[in-house]
């Protein structure tokens, strides 16, 4: 059988998060806002590189029902988390919260340490962000809370961006770039946002999949999903050293790869700097792909991202790589893990009306291998962070 992961209409989204605030809490809320989660079309592991990436945002958001507090005190409640947080943002620190609430109350932290003041808070949470499954739910959860926490204010939503980045890396402790936090805030509806990390340029993309008969199909393979036990931050700190190594800012510097190759010594930083720098050219290729209209090679293009992240960065699994080998097989023009890996998501560029064939070739391969059940989702190219009510 196949499960759907259906998005909430935002009336809906507003009303479970209102409805929570009001039985924690005893009042209603200020307002209702909500960001999205996203889905990394191509650019894996370049974010922190300097590299392009080309995100969209899902119709699955999280939903933050938010009222300001006259004091200094912050209470925050997850209806996906069993225990509410309960302080003061005077206690929060880098490094100094091990707990689900650092992604809501770092921000604040973050936003003051960049001279912007904030209210005590409270807060109820709802989200239809698939949970650990690599389409940024803690981004999603730190956007909203940032516009709420800002509601009124003339704050540039690159500054937005910076202080939930800042939050993520310095209190919650997932070294993670910037794509998730930017497509959240700035993508749009019917766009792909092409986003240069190393200048900060952003440019909507025309994407709308529906008018080229395509669709593309998420396929949440279960599969652990977790950045925080060492493999990111140690892919991470090999580029960063191999960028040291032939002198370079970042490795979005590097112009001659088999030169910048050679100069490397040992096979593992060969592999990483060799995905990351023909990963930042399949972005380019891909924008230029949908701007020809050559969706086939778009298709090709995440093929071979996939197979790139397989092989030289090591960061798909056995259920990422079968969700993609069983999606080609049943007809997807492209298919590719999307996320940092390791388990979460893989995303599939499929015609439209296949989704039938696809999700039971991808279903009967998990269950072949002994997997745990995948689920899926649609992902229409959807709109940013707002305030909804």
């Amino acid at each position: 059988m196949t499960t759907w992961v259906q998005p909430w209409s935002d009336a809906e989204g507003a009303a479970r998060a209102s409805a929570l605030f009001e039985e924690t809490y005893g009042y209603s809320p200020a307002g209702v806002w909500a960001a999205p989660g996203r889905v990394n079309i191509i650019g894996e592991h370049v974010d922190y590189n300097g590299g392009l990436v080309l995100p969209i945002a899902l119709p699955h958001r999280t939903y933050v029902a938010f009222a300001p507090r006259a004091d200094r005190q912050a209470r925050a409640r997850s209806a996906r988390e069993e225990q509410p947080w309960t302080g003061s943002l005077d206690e929060i620190r880098p490094g100094g919260m091990d707990t689900w609430a650092a992604y809501v109350v770092g921000v604040a932290w973050a936003l003051e340490q960049a001279g912007h003041p904030v209210p005590g808070f409270d807060a109820a949470i709802e989200s239809r962000v698939p949970y650990g499954a690599g389409l940024s739910s803690s981004a999603a959860l730190e956007c909203a809370t940032a516009i709420a926490l800002t509601s009124g204010a003339d704050i540039p939503r690159t500054d937005l961006a910076a202080a939930c980045i800042r939050a993520e890396n310095e209190v919650a402790g997932a070294n993670t770039g910037g794509m998730d936090q930017h497509a959240s805030l700035f993508a749009h509806a019917g766009q792909a946002l092409l986003f240069d990390t190393q200048s900060g340029a952003l440019q909507g993309i025309p994407f709308d999949l529906a008018a080229r008969g395509l669709e593309l199909l998420v396929i949440d393979t279960k599969a652990p999903h977790a950045l925080v036990d060492g493999q990111y931050a140690e892919r991470r700190a090999t580029c960063e050293e191999a960028a040291t190594a032939l002198g370079l800012g970042s490795l979005r510097e590097v112009r001659d790869l088999p030169a910048a190759l050679a100069a490397l010594t040992g096979a593992l930083p060969r592999r990483r700097v060799r995905h990351v720098v023909t990963e930042i050219q399949r972005v380019r290729d891909f924008v230029a792909a949908l701007e020809a209209g050559d969706m086939a090679r778009a298709g090709t293009l995440m093929s071979e991202s996939h197979e790139s992240l397989r092989v030289d960065y090591e960061v798909t699994c056995p259920e990422l790589d079968t969700a993609v080998n069983a999606a080609l097989g049943a007809g997807a023009l492209g298919a590719r893990m999307t996320g940092g890996g390791f388990g979460g998501s893989a995303i599939a560029l499929i015609p439209a009306g296949i989704a039938p064939e696809v999700t039971a070739a991808v279903t009967g391969a998990f269950a072949e291998a002994g997997f745990h059940a995948p689920e899926f989702l649609m992902a229409p190219p959807s709109e940013a962070a707002e305030q909804i009510a």
